[in-house]
């Protein structure tokens, strides 16, 4: 991390601090900065002082407001890849897209061999071994440790409570309509410029037909020691 302005800097050095001063006195929660603290407090009293200045919409934090704005007014999308067409309204979303070609995995499963490219994955793998089960069907109180899981559950088990949607092109059932369509356009439609797969020859023009190709090589053991004959998947 570099940075022009030596308050950047500082503020950067907190994240690498696990000490975190600011206590919220509503909850046990705690935080690095007052700021997320002031954005945490306001979850609590429901105060959203950033106001879109195009709709009546309002939020917690000017980040929230910022995303709202490029993906609802501006399409705004500044965050572009150096390497292929791929921009992003967030540069969260761009560091995760290009560890798609660099194939970097860095946050690691502390149980097993798992990595992936988004905390946010790690997070839903470790319940896994856990065996924590978060999510609740509000119709029979079934258990879950993924809300994906409880969502199938709910189409299958519930459809008279829940519409159903079935993608005509896979076996993905969603609960709106508007779900499907989304669904389709990311999944399902044409791309102009055909998608490779980074360990073989394979290319695609529909992302789902991609994905399911990246499966293949999941447990693939391509890197061979020079050493021996042991073969590695990393």
């Amino acid at each position: 991390f570099t940075s022009v302005k030596l308050s950047s800097l500082r503020r950067h050095l907190k994240t690498h601090s696990d000490e975190k001063r600011h206590v919220c006195h509503l909850c046990p929660k705690s935080f690095r900065t007052a700021t997320l603290l002031h954005n945490h407090v306001n979850t609590h009293t429901g105060n959203k002082p950033h106001k879109c200045s195009e709709c009546d919409t309002a939020f917690v934090t000017r980040g929230e407001l910022s995303r709202h704005r490029r993906y609802k007014h501006t399409l705004e999308k500044p965050f572009k890849c150096t390497i292929c067409e791929y921009s992003s309204v967030e540069a969260s979303k761009m560091r995760r897209h290009v560890r798609s070609h660099t194939g970097e995995r860095p946050y690691p499963c502390h149980l097993c061999s798992y990595a992936s490219k988004d905390a946010c994955k790690l997070k839903r793998h470790m319940l896994t071994h856990t065996g924590e089960k978060r999510y609740e069907c509000y119709v029979c109180q079934a258990r879950f440790t993924q809300s994906g899981t409880m969502k199938i559950h709910m189409l299958q088990k519930h459809g008279e409570n829940v519409p159903k949607h079935q993608c005509p092109h896979c076996s993905t059932l969603l609960s709106r309509k508007s779900d499907l369509g989304v669904h389709l356009r990311n999944l399902h439609s044409y791309l102009e410029e055909a998608v490779k797969c980074r360990d073989c020859e394979a290319a695609f023009h529909e992302r789902y037909a991609f994905l399911q190709h990246r499966k293949t090589h999941r447990n693939e053991k391509r890197f061979r020691c020079a050493q021996c004959s042991c073969t590695f998947s990393q």
